[in-house]
């Protein structure tokens, strides 16, 4: 991992990141599917926000998610009980050194995990050691350089580059969407598509509205408030007012946009 995961293991980080999933089921995940019969790795599962998405889509299907957080496989274990699913089991482990043989696994999932990582390339390669050959690799990641937003405000776009910055200091990576393409291909895995998939909200669509703006993308920038003025990235007033002009743009005559990439290769 990076030297500090920046969003923190917070109760707020955690309803967050459940938000974030369920806003994005249809955009990220209306081509996930795995065969009926498939063993498929979930490599940094975090508290389950994908894994019961993946799970209840391909129920044939067996999944193995893990990650380095005991705490959030608590919290993963217990959404998979709540949606009472019984393809998956979790089990701790670190994508740099996964538990696992070599060629074991059918296909790969790993979402919103390269970009808290110093060396992701390092972190795939090992993702691919373990899959058979012939098997798959899904990436999915953000790219917080590609929003913007009306109405525009620079203190909007200073408080999102504090969370960027925050991001490389801990020595991950907030714009690494655009990078997909060549990490996949720097680890070894052929074939690589990426396709973008941009969110675009306005007051037409009230449900990404209150699910994206507010609760998925401005939540996830308000979350490094203490961390951003602490380390004198921004001034207390300037923040608040970036806060604000960020929740603006879910107003009436309000937009937003913000692209993430899929990417999907072959051992």
């Amino acid at each position: 991992m990076a030297r500090d995961y920046v969003h923190g293991y917070t109760a707020p980080e955690a309803a967050r990141l459940v938000d974030q999933a369920s806003t994005l089921t249809e955009l990220l995940h209306f081509d996930t599917a795995y065969p009926a019969g498939s063993l498929v790795l979930e490599a940094g599962c975090g508290v389950g926000a994908q894994t019961v998405t993946l799970a209840a889509r391909s129920p044939q299907t067996t999944f193995v998610s893990v990650d380095i957080s005991p705490a959030s496989l608590i919290l993963a274990k217990a959404r998979a009980r709540e949606a009472d699913l019984r393809n998956v089991t979790f089990q701790a482990g670190d994508i740099f050194s996964l538990p696992f043989s070599e060629t074991q696994f059918d296909h790969a999932f790993v979402c919103f995990v390269l970009e808290h990582l110093v060396t992701p390339e390092k972190a795939l390669a090992e993702v691919r050691r373990v899959l058979k050959p012939g098997g798959t690799l899904t990436v999915i990641e953000g790219d917080h350089g590609s929003a913007y937003f009306h109405p525009d405000s620079e203190f909007a776009r200073r408080a999102v580059q504090c969370l960027v910055d925050l991001q490389r200091e801990a020595g991950g990576d907030a714009l690494i969407g655009r990078r997909l393409y060549p990490l996949l291909v720097q680890a070894g895995v052929r074939e690589v598509r990426v396709s973008p998939r941009m969110v675009y909200v306005d007051a037409s669509r009230p449900t990404l509205v209150d699910g994206f703006i507010r609760k998925t993308f401005t939540a996830m920038v308000e979350g490094v408030s203490e961390q951003a003025i602490r380390q004198g990235l921004i001034d207390a007033e300037s923040w608040r007012q970036g806060i604000r002009d960020l929740y603006r743009t879910a107003e009436a005559d309000g937009t937003f946009c913000y692209t993430f990439f899929k990417a999907i290769g072959v051992k």
